[in-house]
């Protein structure tokens, strides 16, 4: 039994990384003049799209959680709504975070904004997916030795490197050399 999940946990991760590649290549066929850094708005959206995208049909088709839940509609679209909302929430909380670590207010708001949807994407999203819209298993699984499965502790790798990610790809940000006191 450990050894399917963690092929299927291999599978997923993979495609995960298939993924946003593929998002950074295809487009070029289809699209004359993109480029990840030249249309960096295009594919911010095209890579939340498709990571997104991908997340959800992986959480529908491995189902990790295999955990008794009520199957009526009224929960289903319930528990989808809550979902929606949270992941909303998520990206203004990051769009919030990113703005106060130095990203400008007004300027760029595009593509701060995209940024934190991207970072949702590839956090939020999954937590979502894999543990639903209750913030009591989230404490649980995000607790010091929380994770109950191997899907919860990828949950928790994913999640924590996409953030230390995210802070270590905007740490050498200052190190532009295009101030005055910098050269």
């Amino acid at each position: 039994m450990k050894e399917a999940e963690i092929r299927k946990l291999l599978a997923a991760n993979l495609l995960s990384v298939f993924s946003v590649v593929l998002s950074a290549v295809v487009p070029a066929f289809f699209w004359d003049g993109f480029t990840v850094l030249g249309t960096h708005l295009a594919w911010l959206c095209i890579c939340s799209v498709c990571v997104s995208t991908l997340n959800i049909i992986l959480h529908l088709v491995l189902k990790p959680n295999l955990s008794p839940k009520r199957s009526s509609f009224a929960h289903k679209i319930s528990r989808f709504l809550k979902c929606c909302i949270y992941f909303f929430m998520s990206c203004i909380l990051f769009h919030a975070i990113i703005v106060l670590y130095g990203a400008p207010l007004i300027e760029s708001v595009t593509e701060t904004f995209l940024f934190a949807v991207l970072l949702s994407a590839f956090t939020t999203l999954q937590c979502l997916c894999m543990l639903g819209p209750n913030i009591q298993a989230w404490i649980r699984v995000f607790s010091k030795n929380g994770a109950m499965s191997i899907w919860e502790s990828s949950l928790q790798i994913t999640t924590m490197c996409s953030i230390l990610g995210a802070w270590f790809g905007a740490f050498p940000i200052p190190l532009d050399w295009d101030r005055p006191w910098q050269v």
